[in-house]
């Protein structure tokens, strides 16, 4: 089976990789052919263009950065949809709206191409280790054929249901991330303020039913120690989080902590801290109260 990957950036490029290592057929493309490179020397075939990827692949696997992107990449005219063969298989690993998803299955099940919503989570760690969850939605005898190339990536992949239901699941995980980003942040810089060491705060925290995948994310890898280098940057979880709320209001919900996360996440990005971490959310608070949430070197106490 050839493979070919569109969206080769600290996801993708370590799918691609994984992929390789287990002797699949990669194809990629991308903008600028030097940023194929470091895949090229791994293995993968580099292709000019997307019409040309579609023609000679099995399997199109897309992990790209915005909705806007994938419905260019699929329905624009030198995309998947109008190039691809009958018959081609979709996996698309990018979070988007639920009606992004479904429009797209749709186009693609009219022209004879099978697509599958498929949007992960874990992070670079997830990729290269194997242990990212996949959810997916679509058909499931689809599901069922490409399901061995997605345990490759993939320890937790379920099939959820028909169409958009991976992207529905990804995003109710995306507004569970942003809301423990908020309050973790929230938490921290309170008991900084007061005057509790962090360090010994957070440790506490860790072993009580505060506790959170989240808080020990931020805090052991990122906060602590100051470094802000992602991971899963601040804009991502931001369009995610604000697409969740759109299907939190569409369920009937009106008044939701998810509205504070938005919040919080948008004014980051408006500080021009986008493409730091998520875990940078907590820079501004911290400002607010003036006091830094970090380890203190008690050898200089």
């Amino acid at each position: 089976m050839k493979i070919g990957f569109i969206g080769t950036g600290v996801m993708g490029s370590r799918m691609v990789k994984r992929l390789l290592d287990q002797n699949y057929e990669v194809y990629v493309y991308t903008r600028s052919k030097e940023k194929a490179r470091p895949l090229q020397e791994m293995g993968a075939d580099y292709v000019g263009s997307i019409p040309e990827l579609a023609k000679v692949c099995d399997l199109l696997c897309t992990c790209l950065s915005m909705p806007t992107d994938v419905v260019e990449v699929y329905c624009g005219p030198n995309g998947i949809v109008e190039n691809a063969r009958h018959g081609t298989i979709c996996l698309d690993f990018t979070t988007v709206g639920a009606d992004t998803s479904k429009s797209i299955f749709e186009i693609a099940t009219k022209k004879g191409i099978s697509y599958l919503d498929s949007p992960v989570s874990g992070g670079p760690e997830g990729v290269e280790n194997g242990s990212l969850t996949i959810m997916v939605g679509g058909e499931k005898l689809v599901f069922e054929k490409v399901l061995p190339i997605l345990k490759v990536i993939g320890g937790k992949v379920e099939f959820l249901g028909p169409a958009g239901s991976g992207s529905i699941a990804k995003l109710i995980n995306q507004y569970l991330v942003a809301v423990h980003s908020l309050a973790a942040s929230e938490a921290m810089v309170a008991g900084a303020a007061y005057g509790l060491d962090s360090e010994q705060l957070f440790n506490l925290l860790k072993v009580s039913y505060g506790d959170s995948k989240i808080l020990r994310r931020h805090m052991d890898e990122y906060v602590l120690d100051r470094q802000f280098e992602p991971g899963g940057a601040i804009k991502y979880v931001h369009k995610d989080v604000r697409l969740a709320n759109q299907l939190f209001e569409e369920a009937g919900m009106k008044e939701i902590t998810g509205q504070l996360a938005q919040r919080a996440f948008q004014q980051a990005e408006e500080n021009g801290l986008q493409d730091l971490d998520m875990s940078a959310v907590i820079l501004p608070i911290e400002n607010a109260s003036d006091v830094v949430v970090k380890k203190i070197n008690k050898d200089t106490l």
